[in-house]
């Protein structure tokens, strides 16, 4: 009996060992989360487009930890245009800010730039419209940089650290390069690249897309 168990302990250590790094998950690929427009709400801005006192209802968790989707939707408006049905997401923030695509700063006529989530100083202002009233921000509107979440031992895993900008690498038949992605490295982040639709589109990602980081 201890002899049958023995040669069974071998046999499964031979078939562990023999498990080949095409069959195991690439420790330096990373997942993508891809946004879409959308809008983080201050509480004073939320109680004047939704009433005084109003509480934003969660719809589903995101990938980011405490952050969420609601079902509460908003109008921005800008110079030469609206868009209708922008999600907010939760929780309150201390600051409005909306994210919006490259795209949409044609239709709105507002310029926006490309910042960093809370770097809102000299982005140009929105206006919001809700079931309530209205606010005309006078910052915030910005096309998001795209980064990656990690924390700071994700951070020394890849030999990167927070605030720093990296080249990543995108596989497949519309994949290539982006630069410029930013690291944003704490101990309430969730390993993931966030890229916006546009960049999502250009490379053919889906929801299940991973990246390497090309430094």
């Amino acid at each position: 009996m201890d002899k049958c168990e023995a040669v069974l302990k071998l046999l499964l250590e031979a078939v562990q060992s023999g498990v080949t790094a095409e069959n195991q998950p690439n420790s330096n690929e990373i997942p993508v989360g891809v946004s879409n427009r959308h809008i983080h709400l201050s509480q004073a801005d939320l109680n004047a487009i939704f009433g005084e006192g109003y509480q934003l209802t969660k719809m589903k968790d995101l990938s980011q930890p405490g952050q969420y989707a609601c079902k509460e939707t908003v109008t921005i408006c800008g110079p030469k245009g609206a868009i209708e049905k922008v999600r907010v997401l939760g929780p309150v923030r201390s600051k409005t800010q909306v994210e919006v695509l490259t795209g949409d700063c044609f239709k709105l006529g507002a310029p926006a730039q490309a910042r960093l989530s809370g770097d809102l100083s000299g982005t140009p202002g929105i206006t919001v419209i809700g079931p309530r009233g209205s606010v005309q921000t006078t910052e915030g509107l910005i096309v998001a940089q795209r980064h990656i979440h990690m924390t700071p031992a994700d951070a020394q895993r890849f030999g990167v650290q927070d605030g720093q900008t990296v080249c990543i690498k995108v596989e497949g038949p519309k994949g290539g390069m982006y630069s410029n992605v930013a690291v944003r490295a704490n101990d309430t982040s969730a390993l993931e690249c966030h890229l916006d639709t546009e960049e999502a589109n250009a490379m053919g990602l889906g929801s299940s897309a991973k990246i390497t980081i090309i430094k």
